[in-house]
């Protein structure tokens, strides 16, 4: 391994310029390849929101702090002060969560608080870097069969496009270059709810 040092703390440059280097790359594939859909899907949930209806995120690990992360953006603010909109993250409650991964199993996580919690018009929002993680895919379906309109955020493999009413498939099969893109589109999207709301 070869590094570039200057001195400063940690004495390395060179891992960090790669590390941006390498996103810079993804963010230019993904302008070229996914700006469409991710359009679609920012205007389905600007659509719900001035409807009263919900967003419901979830994901796991990176994913699920992601999922978090959106809906605190909701319920507090992104840039402009506006009045707190409806949203859950299907993480941030340990009783639930202990107990459906206790009794039904890790794979009906998500599912089963769709099943409780969703309602036609809401939009479900499911994250997988790898689009295979079997609780979200599950938690997708179940909002499907629910009414509510689907979006999912995932990489390059896995996730079948039918899998969700918006699949935004980000350009990379690198977990942390993925959840780097996620995070810009959940951010643009917080833009656009702003702006409209």
């Amino acid at each position: 391994m070869h590094e570039r040092t200057n001195g400063g703390p940690g004495g390395s440059i060179g891992l960090i310029a790669e590390h941006f280097a390498a996103h810079e790359d993804v963010v230019r594939l993904a302008l070229a390849e996914i700006i469409p859909v991710a359009e679609e899907a920012g205007r389905a949930l600007v659509t719900a929101l001035q409807q009263g209806h919900k967003v419901i995120a979830f994901g796991n690990g990176g994913s699920a702090t992601q999922a978090s992360h959106f809906v605190g953006e909701l319920i507090g603010r992104f840039k402009r002060m506006r009045r707190a909109l409806p949203a859950l993250a299907l993480v941030s409650d340990p009783g639930s969560v202990t107990c459906i991964a206790n009794d039904f199993g890790y794979a009906s996580l998500f599912e089963r608080q769709i099943e409780a919690l969703a309602a036609p018009g809401d939009v479900a929002v499911g994250l997988t870097t790898s689009g295979t993680s079997e609780n979200v895919l599950r938690g997708l379906a179940a909002a499907r069969g629910a009414g509510a309109v689907t979006i999912a955020l995932t990489g390059r493999a896995g996730l079948l496009e039918g899998a969700a009413d918006h699949v935004v498939r980000v350009p990379s099969t690198a977990t942390a270059a993925i959840q780097e893109v996620h995070i810009m589109l959940i951010h643009a999207w917080c833009g656009a709810i702003d702006a409209a709301l």
